[in-house]
C-alpha cells in the first residue's frame, strides 16, 4: 500500500522488548514518500549495559537505509535514548537527514511540528530521583512483560502489554500524560503551527487540544503503532496486527525471492 508520510518513534532497537519482527512486516508492507523517525530508534542507553543486537534489529536499519536509497525522504529526529546523535543535527548520512526538529506540511496544507517530546519533561518533572526510579521500574515491567508474552505465544495467545495495562490504572501516570500532551500542543501553538507530532511517552493518540492537533505515533515496544498520512493529508494511527513469526518469515522469504 502507498501513503504520503509515515511517522515512527520509540522503536528501541537494541532491547529485548523491541518488536522488530512486526516493524519489519510494517515497513515491507507500506510504501511512503516520506518516512519520519521521531526519536529513540536505537536505544543507546540499553546498549551501554550490554550488547543485544539480533539480526531482525539490523534488518530494520538496513531496510530504512534501502528505502532512503530508493528515493524515500527519510528524516531522523533523535530522541533522549539516542540523544548522542543530536550532535549530528543538520547533517545528512546515507540520504537520511538528521534534524533536531522540523515542520511537516500535510497534503491538505496543515503545518505540523515534528519532535521527539523529551523537551517537555520539564513540564511534568517530579524530581530527578523520582524520574530515575520511574525509568528503572518501567524497564523492569517491560522485561516482565517480555517474559509473559513469550509464555502467551507458546500457549497460542497474542501480544498483551503489562505496562499499558498498569498505566491505565495509575492516576499519577494519567496526569503525567495529560500534562505532556498539553505542553506539546502549547509549543505548536506558540510557534504558530497547526499541530504537533511526537513520541516519547509511548501513548498513541490523535486528538484536538484547544484548537491544536496533537498526534503521538506511539511505539514499537508496547503498542506497535505508526502515524500515517494519506495523500489527501489525513492523519491516522495504524495499529499493526501481530502475525505468527513463522508466517512473517515466510512472507519475507517470498518477497525477497520475488
Amino acid at each position: 500500500m502507498r501513503v504520503r508520510s509515515v511517522f515512527l518513534s520509540d522503536i528501541h532497537l537494541g532491547t529485548l522488548e523491541c518488536q522488530a519482527e512486526r516493524l519489519l512486516d510494517f515497513l515491507e508492507s507500506v510504501q511512503t514518500d516520506c518516512l519520519y523517525l521521531v526519536g529513540d530508534i536505537v536505544d543507546l542507553w540499553s546498549l551501554q549495559g550490554g550488547l543485544y543486537w539480533p539480526q531482525t534489529h539490523a534488518a530494520v536499519l538496513r531496510l530504512i537505509f534501502a528505502k532512503a536509497r530508493a528515493g524515500t525522504r527519510v528524516v531522523f529526529v533523535p530522541g533522549n535514548h539516542d540523544e548522542r546523535l543530536r550532535e549530528f543535527c543538520g547533517h545528512q548520512f546515507g540520504n537520511i537527514e538528521v534534524l533536531r526538529d522540523c515542520v511537516h506540511e500535510t497534503g491538505d496544507g496543515r503545518r505540523m511540528l515534528v519532535l521527539h517530546g523529551d523537551e517537555f519533561d520539564g513540564h511534568v518533572k517530579c524530581g530527578r530521583w523520582m524520574s530515575a526510579l520511574g525509568t528503572h521500574l518501567y524497564d523492569l515491567l517491560l522485561r516482565w512483560g517480555y517474559r509473559l508474552n513469550k509464555a502467551r505465544r507458546f500457549l497460542g495467545y497474542g501480544h498483551w502489554s503489562l505496562v499499558t495495562w498498569l498505566k491505565g490504572r495509575v492516576g499519577n501516570v494519567r496526569r503525567h500524560v495529560e500534562l505532556f500532551e498539553r505542553a506539546a500542543a502549547s509549543e505548536a501553538r506558540r510557534r504558530g503551527l497547526d499541530g504537533v507530532i511526537c513520541g516519547h511517552i509511548h501513548r498513541p493518540s490523535v486528538a484536538m487540544l484547544e484548537g491544536v492537533l496533537y498526534c503521538n505515533d506511539g511505539d514499537w515496544v508496547e503498542h506497535c503503532t505508526a502515524l500515517v498520512e494519506s495523500h489527501q493529508g489525513e492523519l491516522q494511527l495504524w495499529d499493526w496486527p501481530e502475525r505468527p513469526v513463522r508466517e512473517l518469515r515466510r512472507t519475507r522469504e517470498w518477497s525477497q525471492a520475488a
